[in-house]
C-alpha cells in the first residue's frame, strides 16, 4: 500500500476552500499529514481534540518529536528529566494513540547529531522512552551512512524497531544525507521529499531559511523517478508514506497529486471534497 501526504496543512492554498476549515479541506484530498507544530511545542489537549474531530476516523497523523526530543534543543530548559518530557509528550497524544490516528512518530535529528556510541545509546533510550509505539528516523549527518556505517545503522534500526526514513535532498556538505532506499519496518516506510534548492539547504542562516530550503517544484522528470523508488520500497514494507515537504512555495499539494496520478493511486475514506481541484 501507498499513501501520500504533506508537511501540514496551513501552508497549501491549492487545496483551500474555507480558509477557516483547512485541515477538514486537506482531509478530503490525502489520507494522513505530518504535524510539524508538535515540533516546536507539545500541543495542547484541545488542539489534539479539535484535529482528531476535523478529521475522518481512519485519517492518521505523524507527528514530529518535540524539538528537545531530538536534541534541537537542551531538555533541561523544559523539564527535570529527558524520561518526564517523554512522558509527558506521550501522554499528550495519548488520545490521538488510542483512536489509532498516529501512523508513526517522526524523530528527525540535527546534522549534529553524529554516529557516535553516545547517539546509538540515546536511540536505545528513546525506544524504551517510547515503548512499542511506531517511532521513525531521519538522521542529517552522513556518518550515518557511510560505507563502514551503512550497514550498522540500518541493523542497529531495524534491530531496535525503528522506521528509516528515506529522503531525497540536495547533497550539500554537513547537513544532508544521500537516498538510502532501505527498509527497517515490514510495517511501515517514510520518505520525506524535501525538495532540491541546494543553495537553500547550503545557507541555513536569516530569518527566512526554513521557507527558502522548501521553496521547490519537483519536475515531472523527478516526480516520475520517484515511482520504482517507491515502488521498491513497497516490497518489503506493508505501507509506504510518501511525505512532501516543499511547502513553502506552494509546490507540495501539486506535486503530490502529479506523484498520485502516476501511481494510479485512489484513498478511500476521506472527507467530503467540495470540488476536484486537480481535473
Amino acid at each position: 500500500m501507498i499513501t501520500i501526504g504533506l508537511t501540514g496543512w496551513s501552508d497549501h492554498d491549492l487545496l483551500v476552500i474555507d480558509k477557516s476549515r483547512k485541515l477538514e479541506d486537506y482531509a478530503s484530498h490525502f489520507p494522513f499529514v505530518e504535524l510539524d507544530t508538535s515540533f516546536y511545542a507539545i500541543p495542547s489537549e484541545k488542539n489534539m481534540l479539535s484535529w482528531m474531530n476535523k478529521t475522518p476516523e481512519n485519517f492518521q497523523f505523524i507527528p514530529k518529536a518535540f524539538q528537545a526530543m531530538t536534541q534541537h534543543k537542551e531538555w533541561i530548559d523544559f523539564f527535570p528529566s529527558q524520561e518526564i518530557m517523554f512522558q509527558h509528550f506521550i501522554a499528550a497524544f495519548n488520545p490521538m494513540i488510542e483512536s489509532g490516528k498516529v501512523k508513526s512518530f517522526l524523530f528527525q535529528f540535527p546534522p549534529f547529531f553524529h554516529f557516535t556510541d553516545e547517539n546509538l545509546v540515546y536511540l536505545k533510550n528513546i525506544r524504551s522512552w517510547m515503548g512499542d509505539l511506531p517511532v521513525a528516523i531521519e538522521f542529517r549527518h552522513s556518518s550515518w551512512f557511510t560505507e563502514k556505517n551503512q550497514p550498522l545503522t540500518l541493523t542497529f534500526l531495524e534491530n531496535h524497531q525503528f522506521i528509516h526514513v528515506t529522503i531525497d535532498q540536495p547533497q550539500t556538505p554537513g547537513n544532508s544525507i544521500p537516498m538510502i532506499t532501505a527498509t527497517t519496518s515490514k510495517k511501515l516506510s517514510l520518505f520525506r521529499l524535501h525538495g532540491r534548492n541546494y543553495e537553500g539547504w547550503l545557507n541555513s542562516s536569516g530569518p527566512n531559511w526554513r521557507e527558502k530550503r522548501t521553496f521547490y517544484d519537483y519536475s515531472e522528470a523527478e516526480l516520475i523517478s520517484f515511482v520504482p523508488i517507491i515502488r521498491s520500497l513497497e516490497n518489503t514494507s506493508t505501507e509506504v508514506a510518501v511525505i512532501f515537504n516543499n511547502n513553502s512555495g506552494g509546490h507540495a499539494a501539486s506535486n503530490a497529486k502529479y506523484l498520485q496520478k502516476l501511481l494510479n493511486l485512489t484513498f478511500n475514506q476521506l472527507g467530503p471534497q467540495q470540488l476536484n481541484l486537480f481535473d
